[in-house]
């Protein structure tokens, strides 16, 4: 009698989820995977920015040869999720597949543009340069490894958060308004975050602030920022 083969995948429960999300929602770089014209997969690197749902948003010269695979074949994967001490495939990860499509112009353009560049302030002297463009991949599927042992299989449902439609029109300000009117209390929740809880450290002066940054998966992300 032969052996059943052993289902590597684990059920996808709240807890994947939620890994999931963080993975791609603090991710501020990833590994983009796309096609060449003779079907040869070649890898590179990206600066990364959520749009409020969850989708990844990206920003790209024309003169890459991942804007030139993805203009003729728009599929494509991303791998978010970086190692730290110790055995770097212990730390979680995860590929999203699916097919990237160019922003032209309009609100989802401005939309992904305004976070990108709070993540990126600097990408802000080239980001409206005729030959860049900011791309948003939309999901099809996706892969979680959360060390070993622990794998997922996850759909779009899995890793997309629904958003009331005037959500990110508030979001600047809200975030301009707590940093500049509430650091105190900025400063205290950062202090107080749960154990896992998402978070960003930028250190730029021996005296800082904890300031929170656009992030979505359900606590204020950090960077310190100087003291006035």
């Amino acid at each position: 009698m032969s052996k059943q083969k052993k289902d590597v995948l684990r059920p996808v429960d709240d807890e994947a989820r939620r890994l999931a999300k963080t993975l791609i929602r603090t991710a501020r770089f990833a590994a983009l995977g796309t096609l060449e014209a003779d079907g040869a997969p070649a890898v590179s690197r990206v600066s990364v920015a959520t749009a409020m749902d969850g989708r990844v948003g990206f920003l790209i010269s024309g003169l890459s040869g991942h804007f030139v695979n993805l203009s003729r074949d728009p599929r494509c994967s991303l791998l978010v999720g970086e190692p730290g001490k110790g055995d770097p495939l212990a730390h979680p990860r995860l590929t999203l597949i699916g097919r990237a499509r160019r922003l032209i112009d309009g609100a989802e353009r401005a939309h992904i543009r305004a976070r990108y560049l709070m993540h990126h302030p600097k990408s802000a002297l080239y980001a409206d340069f005729g030959d860049f463009a900011f791309w948003l991949l939309e999901p099809e599927r996706a892969s979680l490894n959360g060390g070993f042992g622990k794998a997922f299989a996850l759909t779009p449902a899995d890793l997309l958060s629904a958003a009331p439609d005037d959500l990110a029109a508030m979001e600047a300000g809200a975030v301009e308004h707590m940093n500049t009117d509430h650091a105190d209390a900025v400063d205290r929740m950062a202090a107080k975050r749960p154990a896992g809880a998402c978070h960003r450290l930028i250190r730029r002066a021996s005296t800082c602030h904890a300031a929170i940054t656009p992030c979505g998966c359900g606590f204020p992300a950090r960077s310190l920022r100087r003291e006035k």
